[in-house]
């Protein structure tokens, strides 16, 4: 690979169930190539796809060179020629009572790069596939001193929850297992730690004397026609909120770790948790789209939420009593992943500051922007004010070239940083704030595609309103 390969690492065995699925074609594939382009891979490594089909090896070659034509990177813009000779296939399917092929191609694949070599299995499947195929890789001798990735969501409720957590801790040890969240990967969310920790014009005010309301807010254009089956199954609370949302209010709200070590950000963030207020019915709103129902795959008569906004309180001594909002949504009027601080208006001569006069914004797309909306002085003989905002964008900072959010983390995989990734205890937290509205659902409100969701949301963010979407 690139002569800025890091030659220190183990060499490495991946094993990609799901390997011919959609989320392995759009991002995982997409990354692993895009690991080799940027040099960090191992010297030496292999990855094995396995399916329930037969395939060849030149077969799959093909297809993962079908998904960088149409995802990219295009293989012409990487080490392709090489990056196609690592690649295998074991067929046949993988169960407790029948590995397929998978055995005999992972040892040849140890014997071509190393007996010692590090394995890692990335289950790239759908959620319910879990549990089945955790017990096989233990059946099957596949487990011990390995690593293993899941997508999320990790259970589809809290009783889901846990008895996936109980299987797959008979498994493995919890330091081998990484539950993946895109959203910590991406460059946005980890300028969170920077911007507030090595800034004390930010770090001296990163709490409830000075912050009124947090908002965040991932509002979404498209709607999930090539993914209904699997959507109605889960909608926008368990897709989002549960997972991605309140993994980033936790990353906000943490206090300073010890150092910017994995296990010490890990800890911070995961300790947040337990200070998760659970939801309350009434602080939560749910929506679905005008036309959701008229896509194939969809009930007639789903309930199915594809619209969420929630307003959580953090019982710490920091943020006692400020609310955090959450909303995300499909079809909704823009594509935005910000998270605002809206600051208290300050106390002084000055008393005619707006509610969202001054606002900290963190946009979490790309490498990320910084906005701050500030009150100054209108040009001109009066002493008028007027709202104005300087803008920061972090992907002009010189020598930076931003990560896309998997091919991060599937490079903290590689070295073992899980400083990005959820732990058990951490999401058993998540789904008990979450009890309550899943004890007693709110009902399902419709609202008009190209919107900002349901009326009702705008109540849960009181005199400030929510950010985006207002009109000024």
């Amino acid at each position: 690979m690139s002569d800025t390969g890091t030659n220190d690492l183990t060499p490495t065995v991946f094993v990609l169930y799901g390997a011919t699925g959609d989320l392995a074609r759009r991002m995982v594939l997409p990354a692993f190539f895009q690991l080799a382009q940027h040099g960090l891979l191992p010297d030496e490594w292999r990855l094995i796809g396995s399916g329930r089909g037969e395939r060849t090896d030149e077969e799959f070659v093909e297809h993962v060179r079908g998904a960088l034509e149409e995802f990219g990177p295009a293989p012409e813009d990487g080490p392709w020629d090489e990056f196609r000779t690592r690649l295998r296939f074991a067929g046949g399917g993988f169960t407790t009572d029948d590995p397929g092929r998978l055995l005999d191609v992972v040892g040849k694949a140890r014997a071509e790069v190393g007996e010692d070599a590090q394995l890692v299995h990335y289950l790239s499947l759908p959620p319910k596939a879990f549990t089945g195929y955790t017990e096989a890789l233990g059946a099957h001798g596949l487990a011990e001193g390995s690593r293993v990735v899941y997508e999320k969501p990790f259970g589809d409720s809290p009783d889901g929850f846990r008895e996936l957590d109980g299987v797959v801790h008979s498994v493995f040890d919890e330091e081998q297992v990484f539950r993946i969240d895109h959203f910590l990967g991406k460059e946005g969310t980890q300028d969170l730690h920077v911007l507030r920790f090595a800034n004390g014009l930010f770090e001296h005010i990163w709490s409830r004397e000075h912050v009124a309301q947090v908002q965040i807010d991932v509002p979404e254009d498209l709607d999930v026609a090539d993914r209904a089956d699997f959507y109605d199954a889960t909608g926008a609370t368990l897709d989002m909120l549960v997972t991605h949302l309140f993994q980033v209010a936790a990353e906000v709200a943490m206090e300073p770790p010890v150092s910017f070590s994995a296990d010490d950000i890990l800890s911070a963030r995961e300790s947040v948790l337990k200070n998760f207020r659970p939801l309350a019915p009434e602080d939560v709103v749910l929506g679905q789209f005008d036309g959701y129902r008229e896509l194939d795959g969809v009930p007639d008569d789903s309930r199915t939420d594809t619209f969420v906004a929630a307003r959580l309180f953090i019982d710490s001594g920091r943020w006692r009593g400020v609310p955090f909002l959450l909303r995300t949504g499909k079809r909704m009027a823009a594509k935005q992943q910000r998270v605002s601080l809206v600051l208290h208006r300050p106390k002084g001569p000055v008393n005619e500051v707006p509610a969202n006069g001054n606002v900290i914004s963190l946009s979490l797309a790309g490498a990320g922007a910084v906005d701050i909306d500030v009150m100054a002085k209108r040009p001109g003989p009066d002493l008028a004010m007027a709202p104005a905002r300087v803008s920061l964008d972090l992907s002009k900072i010189p020598g930076g070239e931003p990560l896309p959010p998997y091919v991060s983390l599937i490079h903290d995989v590689l070295v073992g940083d899980r400083s990005l990734f959820t732990t058990s205890e951490g999401l058993a937290q998540t789904w008990r704030a979450l009890q309550p509205v899943l004890d007693n659902r709110p009902e399902v409100q419709s609202y008009a595609p190209r919107s900002w969701g349901p009326a009702a949301a705008n109540e849960l963010a009181g005199e400030h309103g929510w950010l985006l979407g207002q009109t000024v």
